[in-house]
């Protein structure tokens, strides 16, 4: 062997550290933002306990708890490697992409896997998981981008609820109210844009612009608190509860804003926060299926 050769083999990463990379670059605090909807979807769609737990839903959940989170963060990753460069949430809580071939091999794959479910769903959840993979790819990719054009890279994650929407269409064979779709769609633009405020800085030292690089903080916090109030009034016109539910988020917003919580500590709160009332969510429809 050469010394050349050498020196490959011993940098070349293991399988192991190939999986554990890619499981950091899929954000496992997040995972239940793509899954999380599976479930909701499902519990107000089904009409019995017996089309909970189906192949349809177990291929769906399955699929947006990682492969799906590997194609979405992937394709970000690899988009924004000079961005990233700078960015310090890439130093611990999320890997850096730095090149590895691997990579775009594998977002491929996941992006390719709804191919071999897809005839186990009703055809009313199949235009849902094309919206997914399309706003996924355009986000990130060029020459689209969404994320570097203000508005738009709000709008465009509305793709977080997808995954619920097309879960919904596969146990009910129709689509969900349109309330609900737009109360979710809120929803996701306001946690997006939330999402962003840490990254002004890093953003606007790249030259890149968001919604929140241009709003600025403060405006950037008035932004999503009138997208969750929104989301509640949309639920809320199909269930008072519901309505009442989602008044959290602005309710939070509001506390951050007037409060002294760094923005970026604030910040991870929400995977929490969100899979605790993911979890009432789902909670409250399994109740209406078993209590009427």
């Amino acid at each position: 062997m050469t010394e050349r050769s050498s020196s490959t083999a011993a940098t070349e990463p293991t399988v192991g550290e190939r999986l554990s990379y890619l499981v950091t670059l899929s954000r496992p605090r997040f995972w239940l933002y793509l899954a999380g909807p599976v479930l909701v979807g499902v519990a107000y769609a089904a009409d019995s306990v017996g089309e909970l737990v189906t192949p349809s839903t177990v291929a769906l959940f399955g699929y947006f708890l990682v492969p799906a989170n590997v194609f979405l963060y992937g394709i970000n990753d690899v988009y924004d490697r000079e961005i990233d460069a700078t960015n310090p949430k890439k130093e611990a809580r999320e890997a850096r992409y730095r090149g590895q071939r691997f990579v775009p091999a594998v977002v491929g794959l996941c992006a390719a896997l709804p191919l071999l479910f897809a005839p186990l769903i009703a055809t009313a959840a199949v235009p849902w998981l094309v919206v997914f993979l399309v706003l996924g790819a355009a986000y990130s990719a060029p020459p689209v981008r969404f994320k570097t054009t203000p508005v738009l890279d709000s709008i465009s994650n509305g793709l977080y609820v997808a995954p619920g929407i097309a879960a919904y269409a596969a146990v009910a064979g129709v689509q969900p109210p349109l309330l609900a779709i737009a109360g979710g769609w809120l929803w996701a633009m306001g946690m997006h844009t939330f999402s962003a405020i840490p990254d002004i800085r890093p953003d606007r030292e790249a030259g890149i612009r968001t919604t929140a690089t241009v709003l600025g903080e403060r405006r950037t916090y008035a932004y999503c608190g009138a997208c969750w109030l929104a989301s509640a009034a949309a639920f809320g016109v199909l269930d008072v509860r519901l309505g009442a539910l989602m008044l959290v988020y602005p309710a939070l917003v509001v506390a951050i804003a007037t409060a002294s919580v760094a923005v970026h500590r604030a910040y991870w709160w929400f995977p929490a926060i969100n899979t605790i009332v993911g979890a009432l969510l789902t909670m409250g429809g399994i109740w209406r299926l078993l209590y009427g």
